[in-house]
């Protein structure tokens, strides 16, 4: 964090510019200082069916995590198994870690590549012909931390058709990728992104349009 004597602002005199940095800090030790973790912890975040199908799901994950690579059909059996809605000709590789395999809903000729996370707390929709590359995290979970107790945020990420979610990008909760947009590798997306763009750096911005 700079001091105050580091700050700069176009038109803004140094006065001010201390005042507005003084509120910022002042509001996120208000925030820090008031957390109520033990009501986190006492809130009842998911039903008892669910609790029971995450311990299932926990104790099956070897049988996925260690199945032979070319084994894609076993591991599409093993989630839809696990409720997942998962179209044809889907490879998802055995190093794909999936929260809650009920949160998620797969088109045709889809590839998730190795080490992506899908932390599907809320539902994950991906379209047919996605490819989403290695080390990328999908993230459906988040906190409300307006409320001191920062309860639980299940929200849903929607990837539309042809999408090309590249190496390490990361995709907020809530959001929407438009129908053959690219993300680029390494690329944060918090909020919504149109259809044939490319959106590149943290936090993102649209680079181009994509032309197929």
């Amino acid at each position: 964090m700079h001091s105050p004597s580091d700050v700069r602002l176009p038109g803004i005199t140094e006065t001010y510019a201390y005042s507005i940095l003084l509120l910022s800090v002042t509001t996120e030790l208000k925030i820090i200082m008031n957390l109520d973790i033990e009501k986190n912890r006492s809130e009842r975040k998911w039903s008892n069916l669910e609790l029971v199908g995450r311990v299932v799901w926990s104790l099956c994950n070897p049988l996925f995590k260690f199945s032979p690579k070319l084994f894609w059909g076993w591991r599409v059996f093993m989630l839809r198994v696990f409720g997942a809605k998962i179209g044809k000709n889907v490879h998802i590789y055995p190093s794909v870690i999936i929260a809650i395999p009920w949160n998620l809903k797969i088109g045709c000729y889809v590839a998730i590549g190795d080490g992506v996370n899908l932390y599907s707390l809320g539902l994950i929709d991906i379209s047919d012909s996605v490819t989403i590359s290695q080390r990328a995290h999908l993230c459906g979970g988040s906190h409300d931390y307006t409320v001191s107790s920062m309860p639980l945020l299940k929200l849903p990420i929607t990837i539309e058709k042809g999408v090309w979610v590249c190496a390490e990008a990361f995709v907020g909760p809530g959001v929407v990728i438009g129908q053959g947009s690219v993300v680029s590798a390494r690329c944060v997306v918090m909020r919504d992104i149109p259809e044939n763009v490319v959106a590149i750096g943290n936090p993102f911005i649209l680079k181009s349009k994509r032309d197929l």
